[in-house]
């Protein structure tokens, strides 16, 4: 047999064989790799490389030395998830490197990482300033985990007290000018609803490319012809809209009348509208 024809035939062998073996190793071993883990897949890659390029090579020898590797790091996992002590040897620990805005150089110098690596480290979360840093800790995976400071975080909604709409997972209807219809139903639509939206955006099914509903109910489009402009949902802003005038007229007709009781009347009313601005204005807000 021409040895082209063999290297063909052991790599789609060695192929199948290293796929089947990642699945067995799970989406970890694909992801953020540990020591171990990064050692046991360069070595599987090099006895595959070797076999299936080596044509004096003995393929069922480099066979099973990838299943070796590949049980011994699924057993590896294996024991990381039973033992503590085995995990940290295997996969290391979190070093804390910065505490109350100083750098413990001596801890920096134990993960062999230079102040350059960290800045980088903290630049890529936004942070500038070492000094605005309350804590961070190296993780095993090589990624820096911050806290800043109490007063140099950003605030929050729950900081000024606001109340905010809980929020779902948008729910993608249309994808390639077809309909979806498990997306659809677990979005509490149906497709007479669906025409209706587009047709008040103007825009027919074979021209979206990718239509959403968001937690409010509302659909967002957005279409092939980058050039057209789509309108906007207006239902919660024009629903917003209403209700101050609303209550804007209600306050004017209180201004307006030398009746007592009207304008007791319209007061009251006025101050029920009020509330209930209030209480939607995180849904109605968007």
């Amino acid at each position: 047999m021409p040895g082209w024809v063999l290297i063909i035939a052991r790599s789609l062998i060695f192929l199948l064989l290293l796929f089947l073996t990642t699945k067995l190793l799970g989406k970890k071993q694909i992801s953020q790799l540990s020591f171990f883990e990064y050692v046991a897949g360069i070595t599987i890659g090099s006895i595959a490389g070797e076999v299936v390029t080596g044509l004096e090579s003995n393929m069922v020898h480099g066979a099973i030395a990838i299943i070796v590797f590949g049980l011994v790091t699924f057993l590896g996992d294996i024991l990381s998830l039973k033992s503590k002590k085995f995990r940290d040897v295997m996969d290391g620990r979190g070093a804390v490197v910065i505490k109350d805005g100083r750098v413990l150089e001596e801890n920096l110098k134990k993960e062999k990482y230079t102040i350059d690596e960290l800045s980088a480290l903290l630049r890529q979360k936004d942070i500038f300033r070492i000094a605005d840093v309350e804590f961070a800790v190296l993780e095993p995976r090589g990624n820096l985990s911050a806290l800043l400071k109490k007063e140099n975080r950003p605030l929050t909604p729950k900081d000024l007290q606001m109340k905010t709409a809980n929020e779902k997972e948008p729910q993608t209807i249309i994808m390639d000018g077809k309909i979806l219809d498990e997306a659809l139903r677990s979005s509490g639509k149906s497709r007479g609803w669906l025409t209706t939206e587009l047709e008040k955006l103007g825009v027919t099914l074979d021209n979206v490319f990718i239509g959403q509903v968001d937690s409010y109910g509302e659909l967002t489009i957005d279409i092939y012809d980058d050039k057209l402009q789509v309108p906007n949902p207006q239902q919660r802003p024009l629903l917003m809209a209403m209700l101050k005038k609303t209550h804007a007229d209600l306050e004017l007709f209180s201004l307006a009348t030398n009746c007592k009781e009207s304008k007791d009347m319209y007061t009251k009313n006025a101050a029920i509208v009020q509330n209930a601005i209030d209480q939607l204005a995180p849904y109605l807000n968007g």
